[in-house]
């Protein structure tokens, strides 16, 4: 259900904005994105796993604030992160 340490590496590697960059919030969004999937994954074997749903509908509360975020202070960047990640909104 988590990530591990070489696939969180690379997606920071990936959405970093500069060189050492873990907190920005497109790399906070694009490791949420990650656990959102996987959980999404976990939930087609493990249909009753309420406690685990929880834990996903806060990840995705989390994920929509940094987006709303992002989206007040750059349209631009706010785009560009949600076409990449492949987000409908």
């Amino acid at each position: 259900m988590s990530i591990t340490a070489e696939r969180k590496a690379e997606v920071m590697k990936q959405y970093a904005t500069q060189e050492g960059d873990t907190g920005s919030p497109e790399v906070q969004v694009a490791i949420l994105t990650e656990r959102i999937t996987n959980l999404t994954e976990h939930f087609k074997e493990h249909k009753k796993d309420n406690h685990s749903r929880r834990g996903l509908l806060k990840m995705v509360s989390s994920r929509r604030s940094l987006l709303d975020y992002v989206k007040k202070r750059d349209e631009e960047r706010y785009k560009k992160l949600i076409a990449s990640l492949g987000i409908r909104r």
